[in-house]
């Protein structure tokens, strides 16, 4: 091949490849803020939808999502902590927590979502932000009818089970979905955990 067509297609793929660079860092720089304002709105939803008592909420102070996520893994968890907000009351005070767990060990991906505790461990229950259960069958852990069996519960820990629950700490599995119903009583145990090893527990 000629040395000087080696050279000129060399140059033309070297522009090409700036100027696509280029415009994908524009576009980069043009949506990352309305991406990060939507990510926000959905978090600030989700954390009222489980702690509709709450006039505000501030990330706590001091939050290590690294060390978070070690101290749940150390207690047999596969979850991870992502995040921990204060839920305060409209003087300040404050009411309790919305801990901010990614679900490892759901049937198809991780599930995130979040949990809102009370300063009495009272569990208010939770909201997921992120998905990609099977439709008609994991995905169902969004439905009421599920995630209900999780509010206004005070426990220790969940436990999964294939018929009707007899007591609070049993919640009844999905019919299909039971890899998916035990995904969200693990991430909310482990939130439980956290909050009572690491956030001083019940109050």
């Amino acid at each position: 091949m000629n040395t000087k067509k080696i050279v000129h297609d060399a140059a033309i793929l070297t522009a090409f490849t700036l100027v696509l660079g280029f415009l994908l860092g524009l576009v980069y720089d043009i949506t990352k803020a309305p991406i990060a304002a939507a990510e926000a709105a959905t978090a600030q939803a989700a954390y009222k939808e489980v702690f509709a008592d709450a006039d505000s909420f501030e990330a706590l102070e001091g939050f290590d999502k690294n060390a978070a996520t070690e101290a749940v893994v150390a207690a047999g968890y596969t979850d991870a902590i992502d995040d921990i907000q204060v839920a305060k009351d409209s003087s300040g005070a404050d009411l309790g927590y919305v801990i901010t767990v990614t679900a490892k060990d759901a049937s198809q991906s991780t599930i995130t979502f979040s949990v809102g505790i009370k300063n009495d461990g009272t569990v208010n229950g939770y909201s997921i932000t992120s998905i990609a259960e099977t439709p008609g069958l994991g995905m169902k852990v969004q439905e009421e009818s599920f995630y209900s069996q999780f509010q206004g519960k005070l426990v220790d820990t969940f436990n999964v089970v294939k018929s009707a629950p007899a007591s609070d700490e049993e919640i009844e599995a999905i019919s299909g979905a039971t890899i998916s119903s035990r995904a969200m009583a693990n991430g909310v145990n482990a939130a439980l955990t956290y909050f009572r090893s690491e956030l001083g527990g019940a109050q």
